[in-house]
């Protein structure tokens, strides 16, 4: 019941000063509902979603779901989103490099593993947020300086510096 509560005070937010109920809330939650695992989420988000940046700004999962179009941190809070309404433990970890932005990805708990969705990939098997920050950086042929874990309300939950 939590969960249609925040979905419901997401869509107030987002229709703030219109007084109506966008007409595709219904598929948004048909969709939400149908995504009941990290695998199928980061399928879904292969299929349907193309990547754009957004400078500056994250996506909240409802403008993803209607756009189509994210970066790393769209994708990241849309799996971590749907993930919680299913009632996973989910995290977000903002990854540092010598670059000038960082990228995120979303941790999803299976409970005999944590598996990812990395952009809109989908990998699984690791015992620990490090052993998924070394990974994803080694795909990505990147060194990392930093890393932080957010839980689902944005809290910090681990921070390491490889300095």
């Amino acid at each position: 019941m939590k969960k249609i509560i925040l979905l419901f005070i997401i869509l107030i937010f987002l229709t703030a000063g219109c007084g109506t109920t966008p007409d595709d809330y219904g598929e948004f939650i048909a969709c939400v509902k149908e995504l009941d695992t990290p695998q199928k989420i980061g399928s879904y988000m292969l299929e349907n979603f193309g990547y754009k940046i957004h400078d500056f700004y994250t996506l909240d999962p409802y403008e993803l779901w209607q756009t189509k179009k994210g970066d790393c941190d769209d994708f990241s809070a849309f799996g971590v989103f749907v993930a919680d309404y299913h009632g996973y433990e989910t995290w977000q970890i903002q990854i540092f490099d010598s670059s000038f932005f960082s990228h995120y990805v979303a941790v999803y708990n299976e409970d005999i593993w944590y598996s990812i969705t990395d952009d809109q990939n989908y990998y699984f098997g690791f015992d620990d947020f490090r052993e998924i920050v070394d990974y994803v950086c080694d795909i990505r042929d990147k060194d990392w300086l930093k890393y932080i874990v957010y839980d689902y309300w944005n809290d910090i939950v681990e921070e390491v510096d490889n300095n």
